[in-house]
């Protein structure tokens, strides 16, 4: 199968836009083209952090990216941050003792990173691993015995909607930006714990990726209703159950909001490659530091 054909599969495996395959090989063959060297390069295995808000289709374009660099003989994987949250119980362990908003998944705190560094070092190393599998219908991981396994690769892209993230100053965290933080988190005791583990094993975590690459959203607004859209996919197909409306996508997305915020604010200056995408979801730029 021509990767064309492999493009147009995805689109319909993933109900896309007709036009994702043509873009795909506008934007991202030469983001393929640029991963190729950097590996050569460096002549081992290249770990790339991929970082998007929520709807910027970083999936997606890692599968595709995947598929391009496979077509070139490149052995690559995909490890998705969201696989490596914690145990339900874990965080209603850290709700009960740190801060209730520790229950819900998604913020720095309810990773296991520990598992995540294990796993990237492993896989560079050249061993076979089994990688974890979270399951959000369930809002828990599923037990061991059904993690796939996988073996040695060339290139590991590890993609997540705050991979790359760092910590705010101090100050930047004394005024609450949204509701959830002004009603739940009115001393501000659950956004320093975030903003702690960003400076602490999140930023040990993120120091063993080679390159970082930054999906870039337009803007915050456009985020919430990315995720709306999202949540309205999943209605379609779950008939409505387990689905959140929009207030509980709101509030949801306010979990996510100030780390979203900052990634958009300084992030595009740290990454190696930035590609802008468009209010419809296309790419429509691209910039290599």
């Amino acid at each position: 199968m021509s990767l064309r054909e492999q493009l147009n599969a995805l689109t319909a495996a993933e109900a896309l836009p007709d036009r994702y395959p043509a873009m795909a090989e506008r934007w991202f063959l030469p983001l393929a083209d640029w991963l190729r060297a950097q590996q050569a390069a460096r002549g081992a295995p290249l770990l790339v952090g991929v970082n998007g808000a929520q709807g910027t289709g970083k999936t997606t374009a890692c599968t595709a990216l995947c598929l391009m660099l496979e077509a070139s003989g490149l052995r690559s994987l995909t490890l998705s941050l969201d696989d490596f949250y914690l145990t339900r119980s874990a965080r209603q362990q850290l709700a009960d003792t740190v801060h209730p908003l520790l229950l819900t998944r998604g913020v720095p705190g309810t990773h296991e990173v520990a598992l995540l560094a294990e796993t990237l070092d492993a896989v560079v190393a050249g061993r076979d691993i089994r990688v974890p599998v979270f399951d959000k219908a369930i809002d828990d991981r599923l037990p061991e015995s059904d993690w796939p396994g996988v073996g040695p690769a060339d290139l590991v892209f590890l993609e997540g909607w705050c991979v790359g993230a760092g910590p705010e100053p101090e100050l930047a965290l004394h005024t609450p930006i949204n509701d959830l933080e002004a009603s739940e988190d009115a001393d501000g005791s659950w956004r320093r714990y975030v903003n702690a583990q960003l400076a602490g094993s999140y930023a040990a975590l993120y120091a063993r990726l080679h390159k970082l690459v930054m999906l870039r959203a337009p803007s915050m607004e456009r985020v919430l209703e990315w995720r709306q859209l999202q949540e309205d996919k999943l209605a379609r197909r779950r008939s409505g159950a387990g689905v959140m409306n929009a207030e509980q996508v709101r509030r949801f997305i306010e979990h996510y909001e100030r780390v979203t915020r900052q990634c958009l604010d300084e992030l595009p200056a740290r990454a190696d490659y930035l590609l802008d995408v468009a209010e419809d979801h296309s790419i429509c730029g691209a910039r290599v530091s």
